[in-house]
């Protein structure tokens, strides 16, 4: 059931993704709704409005990321990191959570779906300065600013910020300052969902 459901979502999408990454996603989310009822790691509690809220809200972000090694912040229960890893097995994702519960569902998940492209650490981001990224992505973390100011150690040389956000963020845009500018704001259509959803992508001028 759950399979067909999100198998007509997707087609109303340009993504292109097959049956054993459909699969992962499918067990990712029974997964969540298992351990939820203990972790409480999410509010939403229906498979299917998982398959909308979670699932296609992560990603419809997909065919916007530029290069290999990108590092998920705030993640929580790995959204958007772990429906990006299952669609994109050829790039390396960090999934940064300070909360241990979290951190070992993500492990639990790496194991169960055997994940190889996903790393979960447990750690505060202003801390985790092990290494550099090609994308910092943000969803439901912090204002932008924040965000911005807790994470701009992460970007490489040419790094991007990809920030998603569930409402308009014109204020937010209008207090971005320097070294941080607006590259591009683009509009993600996620099918079922009755809600406006942005992708705000940063980069510092100084690149």
């Amino acid at each position: 059931m759950l399979k067909n459901q999100l198998n007509k979502l997707i087609k109303q999408t340009t993504l292109s993704i097959n049956d054993a990454q459909i699969d992962k996603l499918i067990h990712y989310v029974t997964l969540l709704d298992k351990w939820n009822k203990a972790y409480n790691l999410t509010s939403v509690r229906d498979p299917n409005e998982m398959l909308v809220k979670h699932i296609l809200d992560s990603i419809v972000v997909s065919p916007h990321l530029e290069g290999q090694q990108f590092i998920d912040v705030g993640t929580g229960p790995g959204l958007p990191g772990i429906p990006l890893a299952i669609i994109n097995p050829d790039k390396q994702f960090d999934l940064v959570d300070s909360l241990g519960k979290r951190v070992r569902f993500l492990k639990q998940v790496q194991f169960e779906l055997n994940l190889n492209n996903i790393n979960p650490v447990q750690s505060r981001i202003e801390m985790y300065n092990h290494k550099q990224f090609d994308g910092v992505i943000s969803r439901a973390f912090a204002s932008l600013n924040d965000m911005l100011q807790w994470c701009q150690h992460l970007p490489n040389e040419t790094g991007l910020f990809y920030a998603l956000k569930s409402q308009s963020s014109e204020d937010e845009i209008a207090k971005l300052h320097a070294p941080f500018k607006l590259k591009t704001c683009i509009n993600l259509n996620v099918p079922q969902l009755n809600a406006e959803r942005k992708l705000l992508i940063i980069q510092a001028s100084t690149y």
